[in-house]
């Protein structure tokens, strides 16, 4: 045994120490891990620790990988010397990469998403931020991909026409589809042009109303008011004609329409569908001032329409916004109709006259 420590004896001590360093380093990277997280939950209590949490698993698979690849590089004869140094060099510059990609991809992150905060908080339009901080984690995490595919001899010609340039184009429209160029395009259109922006109430169908929350690389997110997510790829948004509630004055006129029957009295009609908008604590005043020296009424009402049982009142009723129209119109169409009871105006429904024709024997 003595005389097999004393022939071994460099590879044992080498051993001993690789083992060793493999250990501190592991523990090291277990005490930064608990440091990174603690100052995480002091700065961004919200955030999910799951970049540090996979850095933490990369440096302690490389440190094991590195460390049996420093073993084999003792134990082996020196003819293997120089393959293993070759796959310690690759391990190492796979393992930096990575967990560079992946730190500046999280600081970016972390720093739009203060930014942003800062932006919601000052009352400025955070959209562009928001669209800006996908670009940003997208093209690190490509550079990342590239820089990766030049450790591999096979595909570092890939990698190197990429890089270069003049190949970026025809490497993404040979890879992805059309469509993901479309949105991708479109994504860009829409904060260059900005026909909405986060936080917006647009309508892009009458099944598709909401607040825009996000706008992605590939899709625009709106949350209806039965708070339901709808996604909508940008290549289709831009194409469709919407109508943003938040762009311009934020003031809305809504069209309250009533059929009544053709006995009852008009005028009587009209001047309760007035009087109930009129004392709603949110209606709007819109008037102009020559309108108001010559005492038009805040809420114009006429007879709209001749129908085949009915006939149609129309009042015109502003409020400050979009909520504030249509709680406006439910709450005035049920006063209007316990009124139109009271008063005796009738609320036409379908009526069918049957005609009893009496045979007669012959």
């Amino acid at each position: 045994m003595e005389a097999f420590f004393s022939i071994n004896k460099s590879e044992i001590i080498g051993g001993a120490i690789v083992i060793f360093l493999v250990v501190i380093l592991h523990f090291l990277t277990n005490i930064l891990h608990k440091f990174l997280l603690k100052q995480e939950r002091i700065k961004f209590p919200n955030e999910k620790a799951t970049p540090f949490n996979i850095i933490k698993r990369i440096l302690n698979t490389l440190w094991l990988v590195l460390g049996l690849i420093s073993l084999a590089y003792i134990l082996l004869p020196d003819e293997e010397h120089g393959v293993l140094k070759g796959h310690f060099e690759l391990v190492l510059y796979l393992g930096f990469v990575s967990v560079s990609t992946i730190v500046t991809a999280t600081v970016a992150s972390l720093w739009f998403k203060k930014s942003i905060k800062d932006k919601i908080e000052n009352n400025y339009d955070p959209t562009s931020f928001k669209f800006l901080r996908y670009v940003a984690i997208f093209s690190i995490y490509a550079i990342g991909i590239l820089l990766t595919l030049l450790a591999f001899p096979s595909l570092r010609g890939v990698a190197q026409t990429v890089l270069g340039g003049a190949g970026v184009l025809a490497l993404i429209v040979g890879v992805a589809s059309q469509e993901a160029l479309s949105n991708l395009i479109g994504g860009f259109f829409i904060i260059s042009f900005k026909p909405f922006k986060i936080g917006d109430l647009v309508k892009v169908t009458d099944t598709m109303v909401g607040t825009v929350i996000d706008i992605t690389l590939r899709h625009t997110v709106i949350r209806n008011f039965e708070n339901k997510m709808i996604v909508i790829p940008n290549s289709i948004i831009n194409k469709e004609k919407l109508i943003n509630y938040n762009m311009g004055e934020l003031k809305c006129c809504e069209r309250i329409e009533i059929g009544i029957s053709y006995d009852s009295d008009i005028d009587l009609a009209k001047k309760i569908m007035q009087e109930e908008c009129e004392k709603h604590p949110l209606i709007l005043d819109n008037r102009i001032e020559l309108e108001i020296q010559e005492g038009k009424p805040v809420v114009k009402t006429a007879l709209t329409q001749l129908n085949d049982s009915s006939m149609t009142i129309r009042a015109w009723a502003w409020a400050s916004n979009f909520n504030d129209v249509f709680q406006l119109k439910v709450d005035v169409l049920e006063s209007i109709k316990k009124r139109f009871d009271k008063e005796g105006i009738e609320i036409p429904f379908p009526y069918r006259t049957i005609v009893m024709k009496k045979e007669t024997n012959i």
